[in-house]
């Protein structure tokens, strides 16, 4: 487990703005290493894990994209039923609010976890990092 840092970005939800940024960090050679995006009111809300965040963030810069940092912590959990729940129910245990979550698992291997939370040094010291 570790803390990580989002890149954040909101832009307006249309046709090719996802394939715009994946298309200008590509060229960067960054790498997105996690992905959440969801719309709201004609907006879209972007939150990149990525390989290299300065470089990244600089493409951006340059393409002109502003873009933000969120800080979060990645856990690697078993990918077995229950598994979020004690993660989730250490959290609430140590009255950590999860903001924001997003996971990613293949059939035999561990499920990576990305949870933005309301205290990352909090939520590291409840989950064992």
């Amino acid at each position: 487990m570790a803390k990580v840092t989002h890149l954040v970005l909101n832009l307006q939800s249309k046709p090719g703005v996802l394939a715009n940024v994946a298309g200008i960090l590509g060229k960067a050679g960054v790498n997105i290493e996690g992905i959440c995006a969801v719309e709201t009111a004609g907006r879209g809300k972007i939150r990149l894990l990525v390989s290299d965040p300065a470089k990244a963030e600089a493409a951006l810069k340059e393409a002109k994209i502003r873009c933000g940092h969120e800080d979060a912590v990645a856990v690697s959990l078993e990918n077995r039923p229950g598994a979020l729940a004690e993660a989730a129910g250490k959290l609430a245990r140590a009255k950590v609010n999860i903001k924001g979550v997003y996971a990613s698992a293949i059939a035999t291997g561990p499920a990576a976890v990305v949870l933005t939370v309301s205290n990352v040094p909090k939520a590291l010291a409840a989950l064992g990092g």
